[in-house]
């Protein structure tokens, strides 16, 4: 079965680990402080907070927003449903908006009719590696007193109007999922320019510790004090991945490469068939994609899908809308909220994307598709 994500590991990654295992420090070391230097400078110097996964990135972030209850949080449903569950774990309500029918990405203008006077985040996922207008709704957030989070799981390593993804929010969380653009093996990150927001991300993703004495109620305790003024959690990535990521990040710029070579092959091998929709694009982004979402339509996509694994092209469906799960009806929301998520669902077959990937994989992608859509 040809997967449709896989992680590129060479032998500058696997000598890299080793050489961390074989350091005095398996976790809270170096190679974290490295790791850290090196994502900042590639998304044009914020600083970063190293947590263990994308979705403990929205975690952190949310808590370093001071989001609680009696708080709201603007998002998509056309995302992996950590979204909105970090957010409703500090116990803010999600409020949804609908996505634009072409990107997927959440749509600024009906962000911006959900706002009440308690929102205080909107979260925006850049769905597939496209950037979702992140200086609108950066605009956006600080026209209304709120903070913009960009779900950049998808797109370390995009570019929107020549800056790099991580540059625009209060607030970007990073995955190094495998499947990702790059990977920790598992692993994420926060990314802020605000010193106050880096420094509620790190106290919380270190159990809440205060161990700087003049912040300490009890400082004459002894030099082994330390406090915690408010909970937090064990969220720290070893320096063993952290030094897997370093040496993934070395590579970047050859993924995004490739990952464009592949993206444009597939449009090349597909724009003439009838009976889908290609995906889209903006004049602004230079995405690394995560993803190649192909749209079928006339309610097909089920039996394409299906033909498509039967053939062993492992395609994947990205993504179920969130408010659609039960954990989230059992709350009250209901089917419908979201017309453009909903339709894009429907339609939507993840082919198989990432740097590994050859050219002749590629075109039996194509071919299998074009087979399966045409019904032959």
């Amino acid at each position: 079965m040809l997967p449709y994500g896989r992680q590129s590991i060479d032998e500058a990654d696997v000598e890299a680990v080793v050489a961390a295992l074989r350091s005095d420090w398996l976790t809270t070391g170096p190679a974290v402080d490295e790791f850290e230097r090196a994502v900042g400078e590639h998304v044009g110097g914020a600083h970063v907070v190293s947590v263990t996964s994308g979705t403990a990135a929205l975690h952190v972030a949310y808590a370093a927003a001071g989001v609680g209850p009696g708080d709201e949080v603007v998002t998509t449903p056309l995302t992996f449903v950590a979204t909105a569950a970090a957010a409703a774990l500090h116990g803010a309500r999600v409020v949804f908006a609908d996505v634009e029918p072409d990107t997927g990405n959440l749509d600024v203008d009906a962000a911006r009719a959900s706002f009440t006077d308690r929102t205080r985040v909107v979260a925006a996922v850049d769905y597939a590696g496209l950037p979702a207008s992140p200086d609108r709704f950066a605009a956006l957030a600080r026209e209304n007193g709120a903070l913009f989070l960009e779900d950049a799981a998808h797109s370390v390593g995009s570019r929107w109007a020549g800056r790099p993804v991580g540059s625009f929010a209060d607030l970007t969380t990073l995955s190094f999922f495998p499947t990702k653009n790059l990977t920790t093996a598992e692993g994420g990150a926060v990314v802020t320019t605000d010193a106050t927001l880096e420094a509620r991300a790190r106290r919380f993703k270190n159990h809440g510790l205060v161990r700087e004495p003049a912040q300490q109620r009890w400082p004459d305790e002894g030099p082994w004090h330390q406090e915690v003024h408010a909970f937090g959690l064990n969220y720290r990535l070893p320096d063993v991945l952290a030094a897997l990521g370093t040496s993934q990040l070395r590579r970047l710029d050859a993924f995004r490469t490739r990952r464009a070579e592949i993206h444009a092959r597939y449009d090349e091998g597909l724009r003439d068939l009838d009976g889908v929709l290609l995906p889209a694009r903006r004049d602004e982004a230079e995405p690394a994609w995560h993803l190649y979402p192909l749209r079928v339509l006339d309610g097909r996509r089920r039996a394409v899908f299906e033909q498509l694994r039967a053939a062993g092209i492992g395609v994947q469906v990205n993504y179920v809308p969130a408010y659609w799960h039960p954990v989230f009806a059992d709350l009250g929301y209901r089917r419908g909220a979201c017309p453009n998520a909903e339709a894009y669902y429907a339609q939507e077959i993840s082919l198989p994307l990432f740097p590994d990937l050859t050219d002749a994989q590629v075109d039996r992608v194509v071919d299998e598709v074009r087979r399966a859509v045409s019904g032959r």
